[in-house]
């Protein structure tokens, strides 16, 4: 079929059918597509969503529309995605604990876009760190270290490259089957054998209700393992910061602390979340008997100091500094500016608007609204309040880190509107809401 036809099938509401909907990826990746027709095409989707055999056809059509990585490693290859959040830094302590654990981890990136922060732009704080590099280079860092994390290169998914660019500017990028694909094209790209979803809901995500983003989780679950990859999704809630602090450096220091005192109380929901994610991995790539035994061992990797280890041989293959995870806390840049937030009257907190968070560190400098938008490393907000703490007047709510003084006021004050208290008690929402599998 012409794209032409396929255009035409969607418009009458009829379903094009996967042989139709492969050769429409093959046009997006060769350029035989043009934009208004990926744009046709998406609102098309829009207005009729595939079935799932349907959308695990358009999915392995943009994996195979460039390059796939294979592997001949003596354990399995493994990743995870997460659908974004504020302050979730969580693969910068994952990767290195699988890796501890035996597993391989080539794991493919993006930057920060909006309100939620990049783990690519993260990793850029650190002085030297190279996250560009070409297939064989990552191969052979991923099997001396065990792992790596990297952006995406032209070749990889480049159907998924067009067709993202167009759903940003024709109002189709929350069509269900389109975030599946884009997803998972990029993902399933890097030949995993096994993958965990990390699906978000809550005030900081971007499906902020629970049935939206348990739709999602269910659809990823459902066309990864169409494709041959065993996969689960955790949905996890983002109703507070995954990490006690946001921005990119400050990040950092967050994913250290989790690899250096994991039983420290600010690494508490980071820690969770690494141990369940991993737990789940080593389970589906046969390094553990099940999700909770898999959970004691990266619990036992980041307890030894072994999850650290692999990090910093990860950070030195990559170009960073050599000494990283002894001299971490004068690699990493600060910002002139420290303010601190200290509440204005007793109370027990009980709303965070996350999302205004993610959107402080973004006028901050810390985040982009656009892919060529310049970042400070330094900007962000730290030591920050968690759901249902009990503060007295005059107790530190968090920490701004700004440029200048005049940002960390506005800054501080945007900071201060997000944090709302209760009188009482205060019950925040479990972490892990639900497992799919």
């Amino acid at each position: 079929m012409s794209a032409r036809d396929t255009l035409l099938q969607l418009r009458r509401g009829e379903a094009p059918g996967a042989r139709a909907l492969t050769e429409f990826a093959e046009g997006l990746a060769d350029g035989s597509v043009s934009d208004a027709q990926a744009g046709a095409f998406a609102m098309g989707v829009c207005h009729t969503p595939l079935a799932p055999p349907d959308r695990a056809a358009l999915t392995r059509a943009m994996r195979d529309g460039g390059e796939v990585l294979h592997w001949d490693l003596d354990g399995p290859v493994v990743d995870k995605h997460s659908t974004g959040g504020v302050g979730d830094c969580v693969s910068l302590v994952l990767a290195p604990a699988l890796a501890a654990c035996g597993a391989y981890v080539p794991m493919i990136s993006g930057r920060g876009l909006g309100h939620t922060g990049g783990t690519l732009d993260k990793l850029a704080a650190i002085p030297g760190f190279r996250t560009e590099m070409q297939v064989d280079e990552l191969q052979s860092v991923v099997a001396r270290v065990g792992c790596a994390i990297v952006g995406a290169s032209a070749d990889i998914a480049p159907a998924d490259r067009r067709l993202y660019a167009v759903r940003d500017v024709t109002g189709t990028v929350e069509s269900l089957d389109l975030i599946v694909a884009s997803i998972l094209s990029k993902k399933l790209a890097e030949g995993p054998e096994a993958l965990v979803l990390d699906v978000k809901t809550g005030s900081g995500a971007f499906m902020t209700e629970e049935t939206a983003a348990r739709a999602l989780a269910a659809a990823l679950v459902e066309t990864a393992q169409a494709n041959g990859v065993m996969t689960s999704a955790v949905l996890t809630d983002m109703s507070q910061p995954a990490a006690t602090s946001a921005g990119n450096a400050l990040e950092v220091i967050s994913a250290m602390e989790a690899l250096t005192e994991p039983g420290a109380r600010d690494a508490l929901r980071l820690v969770t979340l690494t141990q369940v994610l991993g737990g789940e991995l080593l389970a589906l790539g046969g390094l553990a008997q099940d999700a909770e035994d898999g959970a004691e061992r990266i619990s036992r990797a980041l307890a030894s100091g072994e999850a650290a280890e692999v990090f910093g041989r990860m950070v030195k293959a990559q170009g960073g500094p050599g000494d990283f995870p002894e001299r971490w806390r004068d690699r990493l840049p600060a910002a002139p500016v420290v303010a601190e937030l200290r509440a204005d009257r007793p109370g027990v907190v009980a709303r965070i608007d996350t999302r205004a968070l993610g959107e402080t560190v973004v006028e901050l400098g810390g985040g982009r609204l656009r892919e060529d938008d310049r970042i400070d490393p330094t900007v962000g907000i730290s030591h920050i309040v968690s759901l249902g703490s009990v503060v007295g007047e005059g107790q530190p709510l968090a920490r701004v880190h700004a440029a200048d003084g005049e940002s960390a006021e506005r800054a501080a004050a945007r900071v201060a509107a997000a944090i709302g208290f209760a009188p009482g008690a205060v019950t925040p929402p479990p972490l892990i809401r639900e497992t799919l599998r």
